[in-house]
């Protein structure tokens, strides 16, 4: 189970009925938080999402609304309690953004780890940080400096089939090790858990990408997803030249990475301040992926596994 939370939904400055866009997802007691701007402890606070939890946070990119909060933030986790270490996640140049946010943040209580990944490479080696049975990937995005998107997944296990294990003769007390995905040892003969268990199932998975043009990586990294959650800083295809010039993306723009992932919900985010009512231009973004939310401050879901 995954529990998401978009905390906020502006894009560039917060407004007073919106906080700056953030994305929270939590699983098993851990939580993970991508983008930190202006307030977002507050955004926080105000959906109900709990400090303490945080194990990562990770930035798409060095732009003040999405990396400006930090201080407070971690300020605000140490006083809910926080002791155990924090790993922070973003493009390279993040440990000098960091060792200068941190300046102003003083002693938060805690160890912070710097995770940096650089989007500019020929290729992002396949790193991953771990928060629970969450697993964060980054991936390429496209904007005026330097962006990464990320997914996060949580793994299923295949079913275990007793079928199976009968057949190869293994006592029932090793079935419960390994349902667990760990190999047994019967009379000598070892027993690996693929030996007693059907095909792979689906897992769970999210995919975040704000402040980019609509690049294929997108889509190649949302294959399947449960639910994408994409920048929709302009409502209408009017505005292309400018999301062309500044790095966003359109709401058909994000439906169709959509549509071409497969993906089974969109939510739609980080809106230009100009667009009082995001809501009125939905219909730009249903026509070409039906199942498309417009996200506002506080949204949440509950993934499960199919």
């Amino acid at each position: 189970m995954l529990d998401i939370c978009l905390a906020g939904t502006a894009g560039m400055v917060p407004l007073p009925d919106r906080w700056l866009t953030t994305l929270y997802a939590a699983s098993e007691g851990s939580s993970v938080l991508i983008d930190c701007g202006e307030g977002t402890q507050i955004a926080l606070a105000e959906a109900k999402c709990r400090l303490k939890t945080i194990d990562a946070i990770c930035l798409t990119h060095f732009h003040a609304d999405h990396c400006a909060g930090l201080p407070g933030l971690l300020l605000s986790m140490g006083n809910a309690g926080r002791e155990d270490p924090v790993t922070i996640v973003g493009p390279t140049g993040l440990r000098q953004v960091l060792a200068g946010l941190l300046v102003i943040a003083g002693g938060v209580g805690f160890d912070v780890a710097a995770c940096e990944i650089d989007p500019d490479g020929s290729e992002i080696k396949d790193g991953y940080v771990k928060a629970g049975p969450m697993t964060i990937r980054a991936f390429r995005a496209e904007h005026v400096v330097p962006c990464l998107g990320y997914t996060i997944s949580i793994e299923r296990r295949p079913e275990f089939l007793p079928e199976k294990a009968e057949a190869l003769g293994i006592p029932r007390e090793y079935w419960k090790v390994l349902q667990s995905g760990k190999p047994v040892t019967v009379n000598g003969t070892s027993f690996v858990p693929g030996a007693v268990t059907g095909p792979q199932r689906p897992g769970i998975k999210v995919l975040y990408s704000t402040d980019t043009r609509p690049v294929k990586s997108i889509a190649e990294h949302g294959k399947g997803a449960d639910l994408m959650i994409l920048e929709g800083n302009y409502p209408d295809e009017e505005k292309i030249d400018k999301a062309k010039e500044w790095g966003h993306m359109t709401y058909k723009e994000a439906a169709s990475l959509a549509a071409q992932a497969g993906a089974r919900e969109l939510w739609l985010t980080h809106f230009s301040q100009s667009v009082s009512d995001p809501s009125e231009y939905l219909e730009n973004a249903a026509s070409v992926f039906p199942n498309t939310v417009i996200g506002k401050d506080g949204l949440k879901k509950t993934l499960v596994f199919r």
